[in-house]
């Protein structure tokens, strides 16, 4: 066996990457004091948003919820051990506040173990490297409400434009049609400069990505 002494694994099975989400959520800061904590916790909040994702159906949970009343069970905490489904409204209230940066060890754990089974080597090119393209999109968009970190467009009309935006890497092949997500950089104002931060600037600075695409 060379070094590094890495145990191959075959796969990365559902299971292993719910417990290592769970993990991850358990961790996550929880902004509520006194009672309203025992409604229901951070961890549930998170892992309800992940299962609305991951199930690619925005009423999964409420048909959980009604299913829950009906029948006593729920998919919700078969499949992701989610204790008490909160509603809507609560996932936004409860994970507003959670810095993004406190799920990133999940896309670290996901890349690593793809790694780990090969699953990745279908994805490196002629050159035994991986195609990771970037690209800018927005997720918030606002004339009234905004923040330190927005950025700033003052239109001709006069009104003032404030958004969020993010470089979301994701690693590709022609041959599939499944893409691998890796972890976004946020686009904020840098100090000491009059615009937001860019694609460009971005790509030179990230280091790891090169480090990233040569494995």
């Amino acid at each position: 066996m060379s070094y590094p002494f890495v145990a191959k694994i075959k796969t990365l099975r559902l299971n292993d990457l719910i417990k290592h989400i769970h993990s991850v959520f358990e961790g996550l800061p929880d902004y509520r004091s006194g009672a309203p904590q025992t409604i229901y916790s951070i961890k549930d909040a998170a892992l309800s948003a992940f299962s609305v994702f991951f199930m690619q159906c925005p009423s999964f949970l409420a048909h959980q919820r009604d299913m829950q009343e009906e029948k006593g069970i729920n998919n919700a905490k078969s499949l992701f051990f989610i204790e008490k489904i909160p509603s809507d409204n609560w996932v936004r209230t409860l994970l507003d506040p959670v810095p993004p940066e406190s799920i990133f060890p999940i896309f670290d754990y996901i890349f690593e173990r793809l790694k780990q089974t090969g699953y990745l080597e279908q994805y490196k090119n002629i050159n035994d490297n991986l195609l990771i393209p970037l690209d800018g999109t927005g997720y918030y968009s606002s004339n009234t409400i905004h923040c330190e970190k927005c950025s700033v467009k003052h239109r001709k009309n006069g009104i003032i434009n404030y958004s969020h935006s993010a470089i979301t890497p994701v690693i590709v092949s022609p041959d599939n049609n499944i893409v691998i997500s890796l972890e976004p950089e946020f686009i904020v104002p840098q100090d000491g400069t009059q615009k937001p931060d860019c694609e460009t600037k971005w790509r030179d600075a990230q280091m790891p990505l090169e480090n990233l695409i040569n494995q």
